[in-house]
């Protein structure tokens, strides 16, 4: 017995290999990054080469050091600071760190801890979350608060708790809804996010919210959408809606409720899905009155929205979604089976989907971001948002995918940096201290090899592929340090972890296949 269990043991070494690079250095008390072009996040065009001298977590210089061809003036560079450390990004491209507007922390149903969770953001330059209820709100503080004090991998969370849930008690009055709020806050949650509720219930529970001050999120769920949409929500008080559910029907003309078959059940997620790939060919045009009107009032609100387009596209091409090519050794195995079509969980709407569903949410996505598009062009705030673990899409691989939707619906690539960065510290109400590389903020950074703004497909993980002038395919990219903190993060051997861990579930899987008698 003892030699198979050695002989396991030696077979999962070999399996797993081993890693001897270290995936994090500092704090220091002294950072330069020398040589970097620098993308700053508030629209303006690269500069370099550029040097960037951090103390204490502190941005304290942005200094030019020279011009393209020319070479490097050392007479203008920072000087290194004992026991400060020096990283060479000459030819490399740095950006702030990137904020997910739409972040859950894992789930037990998906079998994704948080350390797995965090080393994919991470990985993937993902600096700061916001976490949109999911983990119990202890448990989303506790990790908070080692966040903050840079005791795990992870990044800055901000903690969001869904209204209603986990309470002991049904909120059927405003005063409940009041003191549900105010309990939250006193817990020490950074918002609410809400899913819907009876007006009465929604206007006393977002005043109140407002009234401490703090920010909240909506899910205009479709059981109370019909008498409480997106345009109630923000007259009264809402800071920000998540995917779109509300908003077709704040643009609804002719009807009050959307048109749903006489067989609909809510709770048959294909018919849930199916149809909200219907929804927005029944609201208003592009462009006329009401659509201009609604728009132009969200914007006089200052309302943020979230628009998660990366979580639905399975919707419009299923296969895509399925196979795309870092599920194999970066998805989890629990997390792969948690995808499966399922009556049961959420989000595993493939009873039978085909051509139709996909060719009606086509034309959803179309109408969908010309919306988000023209709100953008007129001044509206639209952040970046994943909502990954369900419907197919990992964690920091889906962010990234989100930066692509938003180049598909029409955003220059300065403006998706530009979503992905300052507009989500805006909408937390941390724009003093990250979204922009800007003095006095903090040293948050995604550093690059490769142009993102020419291949956004470079942050991904597995890279870009692209083909040398020897005609030589080879993968480029990929993000080389996320910096979070002041500390040096190396987003590959993050990466690389993840991997070792996907293998090793594989391996304790196929096992267990082998040998059913085995318990856990």
């Amino acid at each position: 017995m003892k030699s198979r269990i050695l002989f396991i043991a030696i077979v999962i070494i070999c399996f797993l290999g081993t890693s001897q690079s270290p995936m994090s250095e500092g704090p220091f008390p002294q950072l330069i990054i020398r040589g970097v072009t620098l993308i700053n996040g508030n629209g303006a065009p690269p500069i370099s080469p550029v040097d960037i001298v951090v103390e204490n977590n502190v941005i304290k210089k942005i200094q030019v050091v020279g011009y393209p061809g020319v070479a490097i003036n050392d007479d203008r560079r920072p000087k290194l600071l004992a026991g400060g450390k020096e990283l060479n990004c000459e030819g490399m491209y740095l950006l702030p760190g990137f904020v997910d507007m739409h972040g859950h922390i894992g789930g037990n149903s998906q079998g994704a801890d948080p350390d797995y969770v965090f080393k994919l953001w991470m990985g993937h330059g993902v600096t700061t979350v916001r976490e949109p209820s999911g983990r119990r709100l202890d448990i989303a503080l506790d990790l908070k608060r080692k966040s903050a004090k840079n005791e795990i991998i992870a990044p800055r969370i901000f903690t969001y708790t869904g209204f209603g849930q986990g309470s002991k008690e049904e909120i059927s009055t405003p005063e409940m809804a009041r003191n549900w709020v105010r309990n939250n806050a006193q817990k020490g949650a950074d918002g609410i996010k809400f899913f819907g509720a009876p007006p009465e219930i929604m206007t006393a529970a977002l005043d109140e919210n407002k009234k401490l001050g703090l920010r909240s999120a909506c899910h205009h769920a479709q059981l109370d959408v019909a008498r409480w949409n997106v345009l109630h929500s923000a007259r009264a008080g809402l800071t920000s809606m998540e995917h779109w559910y509300g908003l077709p029907e704040a643009l609804f003309e002719d009807r009050t409720v959307q048109n749903y078959p006489l067989d609909y059940n809510y709770n048959n997620e294909q018919h849930r899905f199916e149809e909200a790939g219907r929804l927005w060919e029944q609201a208003a045009p592009p462009y006329s009155d009401h659509w201009n009107n609604v728009m132009n009032e969200l914007i006089a609100l200052d309302f943020t929205i979230d628009p998660t387009f990366n979580i639905y596209e399975a919707s419009r091409d299923l296969q895509r979604a399925r196979r795309a090519e870092w599920h194999e050794e970066y998805t989890l195995p629990s997390l792969w089976e948690f995808y499966q079509p399922s009556k049961i969980s959420h989000g595993s709407y493939w009873h039978y989907w085909g051509t139709e569903q996909e060719v009606a949410w086509k034309k959803n996505y179309n109408l969908w971001m010309t919306f988000i598009n023209e709100y953008k062009n007129r001044g509206g705030r639209v952040t970046t948002g994943s909502d990954s673990g369900f419907i197919f899409q990992l964690y920091g691989f889906a962010y990234v995918r989100e930066l692509e939707l938003l180049r598909e619906a029409g955003f220059h690539p300065l403006e998706i940096i530009r979503s992905a960065t300052l507009n989500g510290a805006e909408a937390l109400g941390v724009s003093d201290k990250i979204g922009t590389v800007t003095i006095g903020k903090l040293a948050d950074f995604v550093i690059v090899a490769e142009n993102p703004l020419e291949n956004l497909k470079v942050l991904y993980g597995t890279g870009a592929i692209k083909l040398t002038e020897e005609n030589e395919v080879v993968r480029v990219g990929g993000v080389s340090y996320t910096i979070k903190d002041g500390i040096i993060y190396d987003a590959k051997a993050l990466l690389q972890d993840v991997k070792r861990l996907v293998k090793e579930k594989k391996l304790e899987e196929n096992y267990k296949i082998l040998q059913p008698g085995i318990k856990e």
